[in-house]
């Protein structure tokens, strides 16, 4: 295990769970004491109840991005004060998204901006780049993932 891993990924995962009913596309979302919940925007036929599927993708990854920095920052002893993430998701045609691989049509791409705040040198600000990329999260996207979908009967 490398030093980038976060904490979280060396318990043992809890299992998340996403139940939805009869309320259009709210979907109640458990995961060990939490409860969270998702649900379209208004425009597409949700209640904007919760965040969507993809803003919750999105907040995933703004997260992961944070708490690396800082166990990377706390580590190294670097004066870093706060980070601050921005992040979009949109489709775009695969000719502007070529650094994918996308031979044609529409490819994912997420846009992250990032600020941090901090006595930090050049050196230091352009390392801590280097890092957001290297999340876990981040690394999870941009691999190749294998999902497993089956089904079940209710219990």
């Amino acid at each position: 295990m490398n030093g980038l891993q976060i904490a979280s990924s060396m318990c043992a995962p809890r299992t998340v769970t996403v139940d939805g009913d009869q309320t259009r596309f709210l979907q109640k979302i458990s995961i060990g004491p939490h409860l969270l919940q998702a649900d379209e925007l208004s425009d597409v036929g949700g209640n904007d109840a919760g965040p969507s599927a993809y803003e919750l993708l999105l907040a995933a990854l703004g997260a992961c991005i944070g708490t690396t920095l800082r166990m990377y920052a706390d580590r190294k002893q670097w004066p870093l004060q706060t980070v601050h993430v921005d992040l979009s998701h949109r489709r775009i045609p695969s000719e502007e998204g070529e650094e994918s691989g996308a031979k044609s049509g529409m490819v994912d791409r997420i846009d992250a901006s990032l600020s941090v705040t901090g006595d930090l040198t050049e050196e230091q600000r352009n390392r801590l780049l280097e890092i957001a990329e290297r999340c876990p999260v981040h690394r999870t996207l941009v691999s190749e993932v294998q999902i497993q979908t089956r089904l079940t009967d209710p219990s």
